[in-house]
């Protein structure tokens, strides 16, 4: 997935993504909000990448998951409007028949997010 998101094989994505995933990002900022459907989903990226012109990277740290659950912590990094962010993230993934079903994204410095997306 993480590989996916920076360039490697798109097509990951949609083997990992329900078609009918939601994704939460809490807070405020222009991106928070519920993403439902794999194409809501995805324009999510596709912003991400076009706010940070094509500077936001995610890398995976660690990962645990059994077969209805999982946590990914991964780093996110990424420059906006003479701002740059490098901080953990946290994500809650449901699975359902091994596919992502529902994801929550937990900044672990809600602040130093809030005012990169600001």
């Amino acid at each position: 997935m993480f590989d996916a998101f920076g360039g490697g094989d798109p097509r990951a994505l949609f083997d990992v993504i329900a078609e009918d995933a939601v994704w939460r990002v809490p807070g405020t900022v222009q991106v928070a909000r519920e993403y439902r459907g794999r194409e809501e989903i995805f324009g999510l990226f596709r912003a991400t990448r076009k706010l940070t012109d094509g500077t936001y990277r995610s890398e995976l740290r660690w990962a645990l998951a059994d077969g209805d659950h999982a946590v990914a912590v991964y780093r996110a990094r990424g420059e906006r409007l003479g701002r740059s962010l490098d901080i953990d993230q946290v994500l809650l993934i449901t699975l359902r028949a091994g596919r992502w079903q529902e994801v929550v994204a937990v900044p672990t410095d809600p602040d130093a997010f809030a005012s990169f997306w600001a």
